[in-house]
Formats: structure tokens, C-alpha cells, sequence
């Protein structure tokens, strides 16, 4: 059981398609803090968020961890504190409730649309690369493709419809939640009650590394 001479455990789970690299720039002081990474696994078709966040959980061997996630990571975070007991709950790039998901997802739930998106595209990312989109985005997803490396189609298929039809409707006690002011994804307009980071975007897990390294351990022990 952790005690206050024993490092704090902290499980880290990337959002959506990423693996635990998108933490690789996380240092934590190894004296305080001990990392662990999760990992997303393959779900049955259909299979309701909260049995696959308790497979999810599974992989936790610590009492009362520290949880991180990022963007639909932070959603399985929130789902895995209501199974175990945890010491908190820190959530980035992500949404408290349903109530803060853009206008787009809440239509898309209403009309299925979601259902219509070529994950397969995504998850042959060969494609991507020789189709037109802009030298920016190419370069965004060179410098990101060894992060999003899960993108099996069953795997996207499940994510999207999982995020998309999350039915938390209130945030829940407790809850850290930092997020950026350049957020496209789940723009900070519709946020309440986070931690500001400005400039931020929905990868700030990365391009504001800097600051979660200066930052983080006080936010855990405060």
C-alpha cells in the first residue's frame, strides 16, 4: 500500500490511436513519483465503455494510483475511477461531461453520421500521406505518426461510437482538468472549470511538454 515514503504510482493513458510515446517527453522525479503506462487493447464489437474500461483497469497494480488520460484517455480515466479507488484524477485535452463536447458530436450522436467516417482511411496511414491535404497537415502527421500507432478499423470504429455516445451528463468530484485555448477538437469555448493553458492545442501533451514537466508534480501533490 503506498505510504508517504514510497513514490506516488501515476498511470498515464494516451488519447485516441496513441501509444504511451506521447509521454515521452513526461519526466516525473523518480524519488516521488513512479510512471506507468496503459495501454489501449482491442475491443468486441459493440462492447459498452465501462466493461472496456474495466478490462482497461485490469492492468492497474496499485491502490490508490494517480490517473492521467488524454483526450478520449481522459474518458477512460473517468470511467476507471469509478471502479477503483484512486488517489486523483487529472485529466488533459479532454471533456468533463457531454455537455462539453462540440455541437458536431452532439449532432452526429443524434443522427449517427459518425458512422459514416472512413476509419479505414486512418488506419491505413500510406493513404494519408499520398492524398491532398496541405503540406502543414503532412507535416503534422509525419512528426505524429509514430505516436498513432493503433488504428485498427474495429479499434476506430468502437473509439469514435464510444466517445460520441458517452453519457456522462455531470463532471465528476474532484476532477483536474487541464486544457489548451487552441484546442480544435474539443474547443475550450465549451469548457468550465479547467486549468488554462494558453496556446495550447489538442496535442499540448507534446508541443507543451515543457510546461506539464515544470508543473505536473506540484498539480499531483497539491
Amino acid at each position: 500500500m503506498p505510504t508517504d515514503s514510497l513514490p506516488i504510482p501515476v498511470y498515464f493513458m494516451p488519447g485516441m490511436s496513441a501509444n504511451p510515446l506521447i509521454f515521452e517527453k513526461i519526466i516525473l522525479p523518480e524519488d516521488r513519483f513512479s510512471m506507468h503506462f496503459l495501454e489501449w487493447k482491442m475491443p468486441v464489437v459493440d462492447e459498452p465503455l465501462k466493461i472496456y474500461s474495466a478490462r482497461i483497469a485490469q492492468e492497474i497494480t496499485h491502490e490508490n494510483p494517480v490517473l492521467l488520460g488524454v483526450s478520449f484517455g481522459g474518458i477512460i480515466a473517468q470511467e476507471i475511477s469509478k471502479i477503483i479507488s484512486i488517489r486523483k484524477l487529472i485529466i488533459i485535452s479532454s471533456v468533463k461531461s457531454n455537455r462539453e463536447f462540440p455541437k458536431k458530436f452532439k449532432f452526429a450522436q443524434l443522427t449517427r453520421a459518425h458512422k459514416l467516417f472512413p476509419t479505414g482511411l486512418i488506419a491505413n496511414m500510406a493513404i494519408l500521406h499520398n492524398l491532398a491535404f496541405g503540406d502543414n497537415f503532412k507535416k503534422k502527421l509525419i512528426s505524429y505518426e509514430k505516436y498513432l500507432t493503433v488504428r485498427d478499423k474495429i479499434y476506430l470504429d468502437w473509439a469514435i461510437n464510444a466517445i460520441v455516445n458517452w453519457n456522462q451528463e455531470e463532471p465528476l468530484k474532484n476532477i483536474i482538468h487541464i486544457h489548451g485555448t487552441e484546442d480544435l477538437i474539443f474547443p475550450a469555448s465549451n469548457i468550465k472549470d479547467y486549468l488554462e493553458i494558453k496556446g495550447g492545442d489538442h496535442a499540448m501533451i507534446l508541443s507543451k511538454a515543457k510546461w506539464f514537466k515544470e508543473h505536473l508534480p506540484e498539480i499531483i501533490l497539491e
